[in-house]
């Protein structure tokens, strides 16, 4: 017994020495794994704290873009971000990656509401295909005959419900797409005259640019309106989502249809867009975003049946190989061809570089100076394409063009019927691009065409630059909607139609009659204001010699050219306003102050 007790006792001293030994094992163990695992010490702050906080969004149109809130705790809008204090140079970029990021879940956002909408719209219909169903289970637990008349009747009613709500689609959808064929949307009808046109709107993510003005709206505006701006607003975003929907979800019936690629659109890459209302049909929206490349644009058709938006056409349009050949008749006016040919280099040649110059010059007067500032240009700027060609007659625009239309040898070129006072930006040649196709559509641009800068400035002494009076505002001047000189179409298109009427003489009517021409073919004619083209105020002699209806077109331009109507109103009172302003002066000398 003796020796039992003595083994249990050292047993257990040495069970007690060996748990000793292990617990003393794990706390090295632990302490040695939190020295290794646990991070060096810094002073640097945090990731989150280091990361700016993104700013609110620049509203687009039709709506606008939370910010980002502040960060954990609420301290992040207590303090300015990098941004604001002078950060590190890769502030600036991280607020524009979380912006952009920012934008593309909110497009996420959006085209997932509407595929919500759709599957509640379905699961309403299975709903009451299920009702139907269950109501003829319940007339068939009342009996046999019950159950067979109900379950007629059940089954009877359920499918001509079914064809019925089948036959009100397809009537929709046949109303909806007689709209659309009713519609000036993919060619163009025949119209009676130049006041059956209805023309576009063109409009970019902040501004609308119309026609329709009055004397209280402004010729380049927000859309003030709700209405406007939401409309815009979500055609702009049916746009990005078709644009940004994955091929294999597309519904699209046609393999040429399918031109998805892997760029994310975002409304940075909306350019402009033009849109016109035909009353008894609908509204046409045509929408140009950029492509991948430099100069790939995508366009998108869309058009609102008076009901939900129909995607007309989804192509890709390069640009890339389409040149220019801009046409300019000439008569003397050598310093105007100097200022045009000083903002052709840096548009057409520094810019653009897909243009060709072709100059129509009338008479030998002056004929050497036009020839040396083309050889100075081509010299400074190393350009070639250009011709110039001369005829020794009388000045007749129409037949200046008509000759420089003709004179080109190089195939179906596209062609700007230009004028010497007419001033144009990069952005108007693609426009010119963009709004024409041979045997389909012809450009007629509404140009914005400027007052007369004394009157605007007050004194020649304060004109300031002619880039900088190149503003779109209703007291700087107006859309020439009345002109219609400017044009951009195909060579075949205006060979087929028949070209000028080269007997028209001197000032005006050519131009009148050629775009009549296009309104009585089956060719789209474009009308649009364009905020890239601009007509330069020059002084305008109308010559007694023209005939009397072209003496009062003269007459009517030269009016329109001058001044606003308040600017006209200003001056027609200017001796009743002087006369006030003497009287307030002997009043204030009369009466003076009493101290």
């Amino acid at each position: 017994m003796l020796h039992v007790a003595m083994l249990r006792r050292g047993l257990l001293a040495w069970v007690s020495r060996v748990g000793g030994v292990l617990v003393l094992l794990c706390c090295s163990l632990s302490l040695l794994y939190v020295m290794t695992c646990s991070p060096p010490h810094s002073d640097d702050p945090p990731l989150s704290h280091a990361l700016p906080r993104a700013g609110p969004i620049h509203p687009s149109l039709g709506g606008t873009g939370p910010g980002i809130g502040a960060g954990a705790g609420g301290t992040g809008g207590a303090r300015a971000g990098p941004a604001q204090s002078g950060g590190p140079p890769g502030v600036q970029s991280y607020q524009a990656l979380l912006q952009e990021r920012e934008e593309q879940h909110r497009l996420h956002i959006s085209s997932l509401k509407k595929e919500i909408a759709q599957l509640k719209e379905a699961l309403q219909e299975r709903s009451q295909q299920l009702k139907g169903v269950q109501e003829s289970l319940k007339r068939a637990a009342g009996g046999p005959a019950e159950a067979q008349e109900a379950g007629a009747a059940s089954q009877g009613g359920g499918l001509g419900e079914a064809q019925g709500a089948k036959s009100q689609q397809a009537d929709l959808q046949e109303f909806l797409r007689s709209q659309l064929s009713k519609a000036e949307v993919s060619a163009g009808t025949r119209l009676p005259s130049e006041y059956a046109v209805v023309p576009f709107e063109s409009f970019t993510l902040q501004r609308v640019y119309q026609l329709e003005m009055g004397l209280t709206r402004h010729p380049e505006e927000k859309p003030v309106r709700k209405d406007k701006r939401e409309e815009l607003g979500e055609v702009l975003e049916t746009a990005l989502h078709s644009l940004n929907t994955p091929v294999s979800q597309q519904d699209s019936r046609s393999a040429s249809d399918k031109t998805q690629t892997s760029k994310v659109y975002s409304p940075s890459d909306f350019v402009e867009g033009i849109t016109r209302t035909e009353k008894d049909k609908g509204t046409l929206y045509e929408l140009t975003f950029r492509g991948e490349l430099s100069n790939e644009f995508r366009r998108l058709v869309l058009f609102r049946p008076f009901g939900p938006l129909m995607k007309v056409k989804n192509e890709r349009v390069d640009t890339v190989n389409v040149p220019i050949n801009i046409i300019v008749p000439l008569s003397r006016r050598t310093d105007k061809f100097k200022q045009f040919m000083h903002n052709f280099r840096e548009v057409c040649v520094r810019q653009d570089g897909r243009v060709h110059l072709t100059v129509v010059y009338f008479g030998k007067e002056q004929m050497s100076e036009v020839r040396s500032t083309l050889e100075n240009t081509s010299r400074e700027v190393n350009f070639k394409n250009y011709t110039l060609l001369q005829l020794d007659e009388e000045f007749s625009r129409g037949r200046g063009l008509d000759v420089g239309a003709r004179a080109w040898k190089g195939g179906n070129v596209l062609l700007f019927f230009c004028d010497v006072d007419i001033y144009f930006t990069a952005d108007f040649l693609n426009t010119c691009r963009l709004n024409t196709q041979p045997g389909k559509k012809v450009f007629y641009p509404v140009l914005f065409s400027q007052y007369n800068p004394t009157l605007i400035y007050g004194s020649p002494e304060h004109v300031p630059p002619v880039e900088q009076q190149l503003v779109i505002k209703k007291d700087t001047g107006f859309w020439r909607d009345f002109g219609f000189g400017m044009t951009c179409q195909y060579r075949s298109d205006f060979i087929n139609i028949g070209g000028f009427d080269i007997d028209i003489k001197g000032w005006g009517g050519e131009d009148v009659h050629l775009y009549r021409k296009y309104l009585h073919s089956n060719l789209l004619v474009v009308r649009a204001p364009s905020r890239g083209l601009f007509h330069l105020w020059h002084e305008k002699h109308c010559a007694d010699e023209l005939p009397p209806d072209q003496y009062r077109m003269c007459m009517q331009s030269k009016a329109m050219n001058e001044a606003s109507h308040g600017q006209l109103g200003m001056l027609f009172f200017r001796h009743e306003i002087e006369a006030h302003l003497r009287k307030q002066k002997q009043q204030q000398n009369s009466n003076p102050k009493k101290t």
